[in-house]
């Protein structure tokens, strides 16, 4: 098969790094080729493995009628010159574009949910404008990949496609050789990757660490976005300046894991975070966010949930587990074994690659195990 990759935007992401996996995977047995919004991380990355490239400027957020009808248009320009057999869509904006374009040109597509912008936790304007058109980009064709079974499910309540063309994929990743020790260094070192972003909610984390004065820890920030200054402001305003550390966007974030002790994502709202999968195939314990399919990775003996933007319930997982390295360990063990059962990279290709195959040839069936 040849596979075209269409996503908004290409700095580094849950959604770019899914993108990745599969491109690395499936390059092996199947020609592939990319389109994005702009350059950045993932097309550097495609580039080094000689994936052709190719940037729809016009494809961008929020949403502008004329420079939107301009992307569609190049969009379909991509797809006659590349020809793919299948068109792979990821994030929103693509997902609506992309259909619309692949659609007029007669190219199959199949769209990743990762999260739906209608999910709790979004802006009301979010909710407001991607309800309707999630359903209108169903109605045009192909399956609906849902990354987790919590997505799947608010799929089927908002109605926004037939439960014949959703599926329920897992993430997943290929596996890496560095792993954690968690609970054995003196001073335990907590980690969050994450874009400092609306979505995710390092406010109440730092929020949380604050009332945690009386034991010694030191938190590692991982991550760029445009709310970075705003929390750099605010981990100075709480006393935290000398206990965390802001790291741009790293390449080594496995060794990185590897050297802690505690992983935490505080978040708005979800799908199934790629980063708390890599914190499992580290071996870490992870205390996180009870939204969108987070319960299906995190779920007492991998971790501890708290609800969202509680810093109180945050801050009491965590004392918890820097003051039980014994639980720590447990929990990273647990974890470990999870990733190893259920999130390694080979299903979710073979998943995938089963669903492409399913949509260029309709009569096709996949088992009900894809389904959800």
């Amino acid at each position: 098969m040849k596979i075209g990759y269409l996503i908004t935007k290409p700095g580094l992401g849950g959604a770019q790094s899914h993108v990745l996996g599969l491109i690395e995977a499936i390059r092996e047995k199947h020609r592939v080729v990319l389109a994005t919004g702009n350059e950045g991380w993932l097309t550097q990355q495609a580039r080094s493995l000689d994936i052709p490239v190719t940037c729809i400027r016009s494809l961008a957020n929020p949403v502008h009628p004329i420079r939107d009808a301009r992307a569609c248009g190049e969009i379909k320009d991509w797809l006659r010159k590349e020809s793919p057999d299948i068109l792979h869509i990821h994030s929103s904006k693509a997902g609506v574009l992309g259909r619309i374009a692949s659609r007029a040109v007669g190219i199959p597509a199949v769209f990743t949910a990762h999260g739906w912008a209608f999910a709790g936790g979004t802006t009301w304007k979010r909710k407001l404008l991607a309800g309707p058109s999630e359903w209108i980009a169903a109605r045009l064709g192909g399956d609906i990949i849902c990354v987790s079974q919590y997505d799947y499910d608010l799929a089927l309540k908002y109605h926004v496609a037939a439960r014949a063309s959703l599926n329920r994929i897992w993430n997943g990743l290929a596996d890496v050789s560095a792993r954690a020790k968690p609970g054995s260094a003196s001073t335990p070192l907590m980690i969050m990757v994450a874009r400092f972003s609306f979505q995710k909610d390092h406010a109440t984390l730092l929020r949380a660490l604050s009332k945690i004065d009386d034991l010694r820890w030191r938190l590692l920030l991982v991550g760029e976005g445009p709310l970075l200054m705003d929390t750099q402001a605010l981990a100075t305003d709480l006393g935290l300046e000398e206990s965390v550390e802001f790291l741009a966007s790293r390449n080594d974030i496995p060794e990185l894991l590897a050297q802690a002790d505690v992983y935490v994502l505080a978040s708005k709202y979800e799908g199934l975070p790629i980063s708390i999968i890599e914190a499992m195939r580290a071996g870490l314990p992870v205390v996180a966010s009870s939204v969108g399919g987070v319960s299906e990775l995190v779920n007492g003996e991998t971790g501890i949930l708290v609800p969202r933007r509680n810093p109180t319930a945050l801050g009491e997982a965590l004392r918890k587990l820097l003051n039980n390295p014994d639980l720590a360990a447990s929990m990273g063990d647990s974890g470990r074994s999870r990733y190893e059962e259920d999130f390694k990279s080979d299903g979710m290709v073979r998943k995938t690659v089963d669903v492409y195959l399913n949509n260029i040839v309709p009569e096709r069936t996949i088992t009900s195990e894809f389904r959800g």
